[in-house]
């Protein structure tokens, strides 16, 4: 698939926030996205032990039978160590090669961590919504920023998650008895339907499928010590 080429990523961690903030802006919510979703992107990249050395991996599954499809790998170097609100800079080198063996393009993108549920509103979700610009939901297992009320038990029960008045994202049981996950947009698509999506693609476990099978298949590997 086509991956635009908005900038590098050998940045400086002042830069690399100041590029955020310039692009936060360019993302798009709108209620859904256009046409019909059947094919199903999920994203994830697990690093080695090291950290110095990462896998990211997409897993296209079809809708609404949940069958793999497609999957494409990538393993290379981390470009930037971990810096809690720069993940994207440590991850979408990995993820857009990944992206770039694709010979087709899926209707929708969900990723293992935040879209605007961020201090910037750019987290790695919404960023790499602007390399694709293509729908992407933020699916996070943990907080990055942001309040809400407690969640009740029950799968689909859930709470908005705050940043002052500003509505950031959603918190979702996905799992009776499991901890929530933190829902938010990427690019090209509005919350309510991204929070719906998510549903629809959870079944027996607490992540969606899409993001479960990436996640397995990023720490699957001979090479790579996780």
């Amino acid at each position: 698939m086509n991956i635009n080429k908005l900038h590098r990523f050998d940045l400086t961690r002042a830069n690399a926030i100041k590029l955020q903030a310039e692009l936060a802006p360019a993302i798009k919510t709108v209620d859904q996205p256009e046409g019909n979703i059947f094919l199903i992107a999920g994203v994830d990249v697990s690093i080695g032990r090291q950290g110095s050395t990462g896998r990211a991996a997409v897993v296209v599954i079809n809708y609404p039978a949940l069958e793999i499809i497609a999957e494409s790998i990538h393993e290379g170097p981390a470009a930037m160590p971990y810096i809690p609100g720069l993940l994207s800079f440590r991850e979408l080198p990995l993820i857009l090669p990944a992206l770039e063996k694709l010979d087709f393009e899926p209707d929708l993108f969900i990723v293992d961590g935040h879209g605007v549920a961020h201090p910037r509103r750019l987290g790695i979700a919404a960023h790499l919504g602007l390399f694709i610009d293509k729908p992407t939901i933020g699916c996070a297992k943990s907080r990055l920023c942001g309040k809400h009320d407690e969640v009740g038990w029950s799968r689909g029960s859930s709470a908005d998650l705050y940043e002052g008045d500003e509505v950031i994202g959603r918190v979702i049981r996905t799992r009776e008895g499991s901890k929530p996950v933190y829902i938010s947009v990427g690019h090209r698509i509005g919350l309510e339907f991204a929070a719906s999506w998510v549903l629809k693609l959870t079944s027996r476990f607490r992540l969606p499928e899409p993001v479960r099978r990436a996640h397995l298949t990023a720490g699957r590997s001979a090479n790579l010590k996780v």
